[in-house]
């Protein structure tokens, strides 16, 4: 994939319109001063006024062919609420957004939610040949995606209703991932939580369910290994130490991550950041898994930010990794 590309991408043969002022996309870097996009004004889809939120779907757009359906949920009676913005892991979706209890758990302390899809995900998936996915093409995926974080931040900076000196992110899956990569590359992020995040790719292309066998040998050869590496949070996670981080893995259920890769993840850990493992769906479930007690951990990070650089309390002594294997995912 070539390091600087100019829109339309080549590399998906795109046919829509290409945005008012053409831009231009580096995809060797993470950090969005590197390339030069340009964003269309944004464009209304939806407004619902509830007794708990507000929430609005626009679409945005500052890639040729690439829209992009962006939910802001603003808690009731808060004139400029800190941010969070939620990235869920590919296959996953951002329409959970349209779930009127899920918006009122993510705001009923006062802090906004924003959510998207990632890249070739879900409405975002279209005008590439079948064979092209998020995985086939995961160096284009992820940083993609990392610049679309920075983008979305741009532009709930330029409406001035939202507090951004406090701005958290949560990911789960290849959106931890992603979280990663975006905090690694705009200072702007406050704190990070991820739960079960992608990476440590050599074991994780050569175990992991998630790729399928048909298409395995082409993930572990050494230019897509090569390609990918800079964007390994094994590597990306002994940098992250400017803010708060918690690193979440759910210990019985192997599919997606291998156990080896989580393990090499939980050691990459900086000094600063949290270790939250869990031996078992009961104790997720006890501990953060309901009545939006994962929250708490962010907001009690964001309520004191900008941080100063006190490191959190040491991680928790890991559970075996070695735990039975379950097929379920809370």
């Amino acid at each position: 994939m070539p390091a600087t590309i100019e829109a339309p991408p080549a590399a998906h043969d795109r046919t829509a319109p290409v945005p008012s002022a053409a831009s231009v996309e580096n995809w060797d870097k993470l950090a969005l001063r590197d390339s030069d996009l340009h964003p269309d004004p944004p464009v209304s889809g939806q407004v619902d006024t509830l007794p708990e939120f507000t929430r609005e779907l626009l679409r945005v757009q500052w890639r040729a062919g690439d829209p992009i359906d962006l939910y802001i949920v603003r808690p009731a009676g808060v004139r400029k609420p800190p941010v969070i913005v939620y990235l869920y892991g590919y296959p996953a979706e951002a329409v959970r957004f349209l779930n009127n209890s899920f918006c009122k758990t993510l705001t009923m302390n006062g802090y906004a939610a924003v959510g998207f899809s990632s890249m070739l995900t879900g409405q975002r998936y279209h005008d590439v040949p079948m064979k092209e996915w998020f995985l086939s093409d995961l160096q284009h995926s992820l940083v993609g995606t990392t610049h679309d974080v920075q983008m979305v931040l741009n532009y709930l900076a330029s409406r001035g209703d939202f507090d951004m000196k406090r701005v958290g992110m949560f990911g789960e899956g290849s959106g931890g991932t992603i979280v990663l990569l975006a905090a690694s590359a705009d200072p702007r992020i406050n704190a990070i939580d991820v739960l079960n995040p992608w990476g440590d790719w050599p074991p994780w292309m050569a175990t992991s369910r998630l790729v399928p066998d048909s298409e395995r040998s082409g993930f572990l050869t050494p230019e897509f290994l090569k390609s990918v590496a800079p964007l390994d949070p094994v590597t990306v996670l002994p940098k992250l130490t400017h803010l708060p981080l918690r690193l979440q893995q759910n210990l019985w259920d192997g599919t997606k991550t291998p156990f080896a890769a989580r393990q090499h993840m939980a050691a990459a850990l900086p000094p600063n950041a949290q270790l939250a493992q869990y031996k078992d769906e009961k104790e997720y479930i006890e501990k953060v898994g309901s009545n939006g007690k994962m929250l708490d951990w962010m907001y009690d990070h964001l309520s004191s930010a900008p941080w100063k650089g006190t490191a959190n309390p040491s991680p928790e002594k890991a559970p075996s990794l070695a735990a039975t294997p379950k097929t379920a995912t809370p």
